[in-house]
């Protein structure tokens, strides 16, 4: 067990002969001789004990905790000294630092004021008093700047001034007026503003002299007060011409505003309204607040026609215009692609696609008219309001048909009002005038002079007047509710006639005429598609335009009412699929019809047209016995190829009775039968026997209905389907063409095609069937070729064959372990930049350490030394008082004391 430290540290003192025993005289005499002197040896002394103090205190080195590292190649060569640093040191002196800096700041802080010593070399320790007082002294007389005034200068001044002039009175320019004053004595009538007017014309008088005396010699340069004259001077003069500029600009409105209502007249076309001063003086003062109040009226109607100006935008050139085209289709398309997706879309963005499909038309440049209705106070209304325009009216249809003149309100509502007619309207000044030419702006001109329409518009009695136009039809007609009323109002009406009848009827009962219309028009819109399937389930079928016009009537309508118009189709729906699942009616094929023109059938899910794909799809898949029901299938395949015409969804139902009907229809059987689609076999008769001398037909609406047919009847409605079948598999060859499974999609029709091909099934075809046959017969061949090549096997990339690295090492002559030999020189900079930054941010985040300890150490020695003081005082004060009580408490005893004693006295 190792000694103690004290018996160390002896041990120590007595190895380095600091202590020991006494050396002789013999010794000390051979030391000296040696020339070992007492000064030498108190610095060897003073050596030795640093070096004993350094041993015994190993905590102001810095040692290697984990000892010496092994020896080897890329080890760093190995110090002389083990110990590097001093800790003890390197701390007291960031403390010392510390305190000379932070602890200054931490004083310092929320502290003003203070003296700051500016004096030349008075903080600089390496210049000598004498040198300071040197400089000083030199500094002084290089920035002294000599004064007009000084009386210490003695070079001879110019003389006192005012304003850059001398102050003496040689000069023409100034004399003395004392003596003039008082010589005019009481005599003087002159005040005293009179004469400091005159002083300053005198000087004006004298500066234009020096003026002209100095107009040859060089510019003089001007003083500050001159320059600021000169400005003031010349901002006065600009205001003075702007203003006068205004005048004269207030002055020409005013005479154009005077002459204004003459140019009214000219532009209106209007009488000129008499002066009141030659009515007649004597009328009565009733007569008088009505003319007032006639003319306010007037007045009120001038106003609200006087057409504001408006801004004019630049003219934008064709590629702008394009442009916007453009970004608006990109916008519409992606709404549509997520609403396709399944992908929700905002109400925001369906109102902005709205919005941008559906541009607020200009306002017309017809007369502004008035709305007055009972519950207006004053029959002002909401405001001055300009004549409906069609989209406000709901007459605008922007889909994919175009709209006939006579489909709404024949003659476009946008036509504006003859200016004449509006100008006899206001010289009528009441509430009818304002009303026909309301009707003017909505109905056509034959319209428009009929009685019953203005007195239906004027609100006026019910319509009894049952007058005719020239082609023997009533303009006006109940709002039918449902739809027995509407089967007896056109009771005797031709079919052709139905659309100007639907349009008379919504003119006459349109929302903005009465806000008891709008439930009328709600139920007229599902009378409306009642009475379209009913009218196509008709014994003898209405003309396709009648249907055509009525299905754009129901679609204007659904514009307005969608909610309402979606719930009477999926009643209709609703009603084909639980009643008549697999036998529709001619009236329910429209009913499809109407649904694929009127909804977006690209839709993931539509309330409306998605029940109506599935109704479709259901009655495609179920097994046809006989001819009404192939007709029917065509029809419907139809409707589904152009519900998926944007979508482009893929309906095994459609190709599944397509390649069905090609199998039945075949004189012959299938020998081959594919495997991947459902094969039913047909009734008898069903096979087309011989039909090489009829012609091809197109399938009519009557295929779809009569069963009973002939032979020969039966024979040609074959080959009508035949051929619409043909062109339903050209058309989803094109559709489908995109997909990846194409090639399992239509290598059944392939084969199928090449039976009908065959020799024993073209003899008993039409050659214009057979030649439908071969042509799209090739156009499969060269779709599937394209698609099986586009489906080439996976294999790897042809690409150039990579070298294998070699590991043979780059050996260097002067190798030196510790340092990179990167060949990229930017990363090694990059990497020694690195390297750098992460040894700075660690030294930084040391030394903030550091420092938030000590601040930290010297506010907890502030706090400790102020409740230090804090306790200090309040004991002092504790023992004041405990003082002070004391002595009360003793004379209160000694008081109580004296009084027993006296009282036993």
């Amino acid at each position: 067990m190792p000694g103690s430290q004290l018996k160390r540290l002896k041990a120590s003192l007595r190895e380095k002969g600091v202590i020991g025993p006494q050396l002789s005289k013999k010794q000390k005499k051979r030391n000296a001789q040696d020339g070992k002197t007492n000064n030498n040896r108190r610095f060897q002394k003073a050596a030795e004990l640093d070096g004993i103090r350094e041993e015994f205190n190993p905590f102001d080195l810095k040692h290697n905790a984990r000892g010496p590292k092994f020896q080897v190649t890329s080890n760093r060569p190995a110090n002389t000294s083990a110990a590097k640093g001093r800790p003890t040191e390197a701390k007291s002196l960031g403390e010392e630092r510390r305190r000379q800096t932070l602890l200054v700041e931490l004083n310092r802080r929320h502290k003003v004021g203070g003296i700051l010593d500016r004096r030349f070399g008075e903080n600089d320790p390496h210049m000598t008093p004498e040198e300071k007082m040197r400089e000083r002294f030199v500094r002084e007389k290089t920035n002294h700047k000599s004064s007009m005034f000084d009386l210490e200068d003695d070079e001879p001044s110019e003389g006192l001034t005012h304003m850059g002039k001398s102050l003496t009175f040689d000069g023409p320019d100034l004399v003395d007026d004392f003596e003039d004053d008082v010589s005019a004595g009481s005599d003087a009538a002159v005040s005293d503003d009179d004469q400091r007017g005159a002083k300053r014309m005198r000087q004006f008088e004298a500066g234009e002299k020096e003026d002209e005396e100095v107009e040859g010699q060089p510019e003089k340069k001007k003083t500050k007060q001159e320059v600021m004259k000169e400005v003031i001077a010349k901002s006065k003069f600009y205001k003075a011409e702007r203003q006068a500029a205004k005048d004269a600009d207030e002055d020409m409105r005013e005479e154009l505003d005077m002459e204004l209502p003459g140019l009214h007249d000219l532009l209106f076309n209007r009488k000129k309204v008499p002066d009141s001063t030659e009515t007649n003086a004597a009328e009565s003062a009733s007569a008088a607040k009505e003319r007032m109040e006639r003319d306010y009226d007037m007045r009120l109607r001038l106003l609200a026609q006087d057409r504001r100006a408006q801004p004019t935008d630049r003219s934008k050139t064709d590629e702008e215009k394009a442009l916007e085209e453009s970004q608006r289709l990109k916008e519409l398309e992606e709404k549509r692609l997520k609403r396709m997706r399944g992908e929700e879309v905002s109400d925001n963005e369906d109102r902005d696609d709205a919005a941008s499909a559906d541009p607020e038309p200009e306002s017309m440049s017809g007369p502004i008219l008035f709305t007055e209705t009972e519950e207006d106070d004053f029959g002002l209304g909401k405001g001055i309001k300009t004549q409906p325009t069609a989209t406000e009216l709901g007459f605008d249809d922007e889909d994919d048909f175009i709209i006939e003149d006579d489909l709404i309100a024949s003659g476009s509502d946008l036509e504006p009002v003859d200016s004449e007619a509006s100008s006899s309207a206001e010289e009528d000044s009441d509430a009818e005038g304002d009303d026909d030419e309301f009707t003017r702006g909505l109905l056509n001109e034959e319209e428009a002079q009929n009685p019953v329409f203005s007195g239906q518009f004027t609100g006026s009695a019910a319509v009894t007047d049952s007058k005719e136009d020239p082609n023997g039809l009533p303009y006006t007609f109940p709002c039918p509710q449902t739809l027995a009323e509407f089967t007896e109002t056109t009771r005797g009406i031709p079919i052709e006639r139905l659309p100007t009848v639907v349009q008379r009827i919504r003119a006459l009962y349109h929302p903005k005429l009465d806000s008891s219309n709008k439930p009328k028009l709600i139920n007229f819109a599902a009378t409306l598609v009642q009475y379209l399937a009913h009218l196509s389930n008709l014994s003898k079928l209405p003309p396709f335009f009648v249907l055509e016009s009525l299905i754009r009537h129901i679609h204007s309508l659904s514009k307005s009412y969608p909610i309402e118009t979606a719930n009477e189709f999926r009643s209709q729906l609703e009603s084909f699929g639980h009643s008549r699942p697999l036998s529709p009616s001619i009236g329910d094929l429209v009913i499809l019809t109407a649904i694929g023109t009127i909804y977006p059938t690209s839709d993931h899910f539509h309330q409306v047209a998605t029940p109506a794909g599935l109704l479709i799809a259901r009655n495609l898949e179920k097994v046809p016995k006989r001819l009404m029901d192939y007709s029917q299938g065509a029809y419907l395949s139809t409707l589904a190829l152009q519900y998926q015409q944007v979508s482009k969804r893929y309906i095994p139902e459609l190709m599944n009775f397509c390649l069905n009907t090609l199998c039945a229809f075949a004189p012959e059987k299938v020998r081959e039968t594919p495997d991947v689609f459902p094969i039913h076999e047909p009734t008898p008769g069903t096979r087309i026997t011989d039909a090489r001398s009829l012609d091809l037909r197109k399938l009519t609406p009557a295929d779809c209905v009569h069963d009973e047919l002939s032979d020969k009847e039966a024979t040609s409605t074959k080959l009508a389907i035949l051929v619409t079948v043909l062109h339903l598999l050209d058309a989803a060859a094109d559709m489908y063409s995109s997909k990846p499974a194409f090639f399992e999609t239509f290598e059944p029709v392939k084969k199928v095609l090449t039976h009908l091909a065959s020799k024993p099934c073209r003899t008993k075809f039409p050659a214009a069937l057979y030649e439908r046959v071969e042509r799209l017969r090739s156009k499969l061949d060269k779709m599937l070729q394209l698609a099986r090549m586009t489906r080439r096997p996976l294999e790897l990339h042809h690409h150039k064959p990579l070298p294998i690295k070699t590991a043979i090492p780059k050996f260097e002559d002067s190798f030196d372990p510790h340092k990179h030999y990167d060949p990229d020189r930017d990363r090694a900079e990059l990497a020694k930049l690195k390297a750098e930054h992460k040894k700075e941010r660690k030294g930084a985040m040391r030394e903030l350490r550091k420092d938030a300890s000590f601040m930290a150490r010297e506010q907890l020695r502030i706090k400790k030394a102020k409740d230090a003081a804090y306790e200090k005082k309040y004991k002092r004060l504790v023992a004041e008082i405990q003082g002070e009580e004391g002595r009360e408490a003793n004379a209160y005893e000694r008081e109580k004391q004296m009084r027993k004693r006296a009282a036993k006295r």
